[in-house]
């Protein structure tokens, strides 16, 4: 294949881009090690990982599939391959598929006392995550659809973990913590294209909060916190944790303060991604760190 074939298709993936991928795969982490049995072995964390990034490619074209008519009228989006015409639709669909078949597969890799339930749960996040471009259009916070797809990265890793769901509140509040975090760092990334959305008719919880905007991510951050927190308390995550979480935590808190400052240049809500997965990072090397 040629470079410049393998870099749209890359692009198409948003492989190119690993902020996002990452991003996705840190409450993955996050889940993996704070079940009860201590540190996950080495073979499971690189099969999330292959899944993850095959799902998290196929909610990318499919996205894109559904906005390739949107795409061109937003600055932000008008070079994507589908939007600029450097993909058809019928290769972006062939892309798609090979994500799916990539994803069951790595389900069907898994021990064979987790496959059922996790098979079930993929099958379950299936809808929202295909359905999801969809939602700017009917719902005003469609980036609560994206932080509920969010959740069973949290949900899928613990099944395939331990065979079951039966987490307690330690999984409850891990799930919790990746759906308001998720909800935060999406609403910030909407905040870029408010001006666009709004022209072409787009909804957002960017749009819809408004001048709360701001105080909402913030919320949002501190439950994400407080909620891990706890959770590690419950499951006795090292002393090691609670530096990386507090640092973490004063972290977000400040991103989110600097949401408030008037006339924010274009590039800051993507720089505000990328600490987000730093610090979400951090809180990942918290755990592994309690955990050994």
């Amino acid at each position: 294949m040629p470079p410049s074939r393998l870099g749209v298709w890359l692009e198409l993936l948003r492989w190119h881009k690993p902020s996002g991928r990452l991003i996705l795969l840190i409450p993955a982490g996050w889940s993996l090690w704070l079940g009860a049995a201590g540190p996950p072995p080495a073979p499971l964390v690189g099969w999330i990982v292959l899944g993850a990034l095959a799902v998290s490619g196929a909610g990318c074209i499919a996205n894109d599939l559904w906005d390739r008519q949107l795409d061109p009228l937003v600055e932000r989006t008008a070079s994507r391959p589908l939007a600029a015409g450097r993909v058809s639709v019928a290769a972006a669909v062939a892309l798609l598929l090979v994500c799916l078949v990539l994803a069951l597969a790595v389900v069907l890799a898994l021990p064979a006392a987790a496959r059922g339930l996790c098979l079930l749960l993929a099958v379950a996040a299936l809808p929202p995550v295909l359905l999801y471009p969809s939602a700017k259009r009917w719902l005003a916070y469609p980036q609560l659809v994206l932080a509920l797809c969010w959740g069973f990265a949290v949900l899928i890793p613990w099944a395939a973990r331990d065979g079951s769901l039966a987490g307690g509140w330690p999984l409850g509040l891990c799930w919790l913590a990746v759906v308001v975090w998720t909800f935060g760092f999406d609403t910030v990334y909407a905040m870029a294209d408010r001006h666009d959305d709004a022209r072409v008719g787009i909804r957002s919880s960017a749009l819809s909060l408004g001048e709360r905007a701001p105080a909402a991510v913030a919320m949002s951050y501190g439950i994400a916190a407080l909620a891990l927190g706890l959770a590690s308390a419950l499951q006795d995550v090292g002393t090691g944790f609670w530096l990386p979480w507090a640092l973490a935590a004063l972290g977000m808190q400040r991103e989110a303060w600097l949401l408030r400052r008037p006339s924010l240049a274009a590039g800051t809500y993507g720089r505000h991604f990328q600490r987000q997965v730093l610090l979400g990072g951090l809180l990942l090397l918290g755990l592994v760190v309690g955990r050994s």
